[in-house]
């Protein structure tokens, strides 16, 4: 469908941020994602039109990078790394496990319309190796069991808390975000959402360290400091208890 009347001002507004239009290609096909659930051919070409482009140039954007869906995404998008330093530490049995248990394969998206799968090139955390995230957020060191447990709890409605950062309200939510337009409050049922960019942009801030803060008091001291991120000598890197805890390396090895 075309933006609607409030997100094609919002529309006007990115594109009056730049100093050549065309430059506010990206927000604007993020921003027709965080509406539709992805890039629709009405979306491509109203983002033409907004910016003298033809449909063939937006399009070429489109499909050119990954963060842009041409076909609807569910509530959530869990992406599994299975670049190289992923891969070595496991990634591969998690990418399958995961697959096997929703029962999708690469973009694949769940009948209850709950989460969409992908296996992603390097998701730049190498550290925290194997990584998968939820609508760009990323959770570290998980085994095959405990990215089972993480996508069970989303398909229930729970968002448990990355290793660092709120946990998502959903795709569509972060893709406003990634348009470079703020929070949005989303409704329990992630059905509809409110734009608070306006009226309260501090207070949706406040709620979601809140939430990250009350996480870590539930999750434990050891986890709480790794979602808090503020202990660099922290041993653990994720709040699931059946994760793959590593030690920094710097400490095994031996003076010499």
């Amino acid at each position: 469908m075309s933006l609607s009347p409030e997100l094609r001002t919002k529309a006007q507004g990115l594109v009056a941020r730049y100093p050549v239009g065309r430059s506010a290609l990206l927000p604007l096909l993020h921003l027709v994602q965080s509406q539709d659930g992805y890039v629709t051919d009405d979306g491509i070409a109203e983002c033409a039109q907004l910016l003298s482009l033809t449909k063939a140039e937006v399009g070429a954007v489109a499909t050119f990078y990954t963060m842009y869906k041409r076909a609807p995404l569910g509530r959530h998008l869990v992406s599994v790394c299975t670049n190289f330093s992923c891969k070595v530490r496991g990634a591969e049995e998690v990418y399958q496990g995961l697959s096997e248990r929703l029962g999708v394969g690469h973009n694949g998206t769940t009948d209850d319309g709950a989460i969409t799968l992908e296996h992603a090139e390097c998701l730049g955390n190498c550290e925290g190796a194997p990584v998968v995230s939820v609508d760009y957020l990323n959770y570290e060191c998980l085994t095959p069991q405990a990215a089972a447990e993480l996508v069970d709890r989303l398909r229930a409605g729970e968002v448990p808390p990355p290793t660092r950062g709120f946990p998502s309200p959903g795709i569509r939510a972060m893709s406003h975000r990634l348009a470079g337009l703020g929070p949005l409050a989303v409704r329990e049922d992630e059905r509809w959402m409110v734009d608070t960019t306006a009226a309260e942009p501090r207070q949706v801030r406040e709620r979601e360290r809140a939430a990250v803060g009350e996480a870590a008091a539930e999750a434990g001291p050891v986890a709480g400091r790794a979602l808090h991120d503020n202990e660099p000598g922290s041993e653990e890197r994720s709040s699931y208890p059946d994760a793959d805890p590593r030690k920094d390396d710097q400490g095994d090895k031996q003076d010499g």
